[in-house]
């Protein structure tokens, strides 16, 4: 639960969204995830480092950069988590469409 907990405070800044949603896009070094953000390189590189520690992303050296990429296991706990409520989200809307089409129904 920790780690979910982390990942959610981590998420809820929309500058670290959208760096997180880079790095989903594809792995890719601070220059590149810093790109076209509103936000400078050390800015960006603070962000990762909230994402790491969240467990969301990981890096590795390649020479001189690092290169961000998302971590799927540090991803699962938060993904497990909304899945609960995505199964219990279809049922509630699979049975307002029923009950909207029954009411059609009478009312033709």
């Amino acid at each position: 639960m920790a780690n979910m907990n982390s990942a959610l405070l981590a998420l809820a800044d929309p500058t670290r969204r959208a760096v997180f949603e880079r790095v989903a896009l594809a792995p890719a070094p601070v220059s590149e995830i810093a790109s076209g953000l509103p936000v400078s390189r050390p800015a960006v590189s603070q962000h990762l480092k909230v994402l790491k520690q969240a467990g969301l992303v990981v890096d590795h050296a390649d020479g001189a950069r690092r290169i961000y990429r998302i971590d799927s296991e540090g991803l699962g706990p938060l993904r497990a988590w909304l899945d609960r409520f995505w199964g219990s989200a279809l049922d509630a809307s699979a049975a307002d469409l029923e009950t909207q089409a029954r009411n059609d129904r009478h009312d033709d």
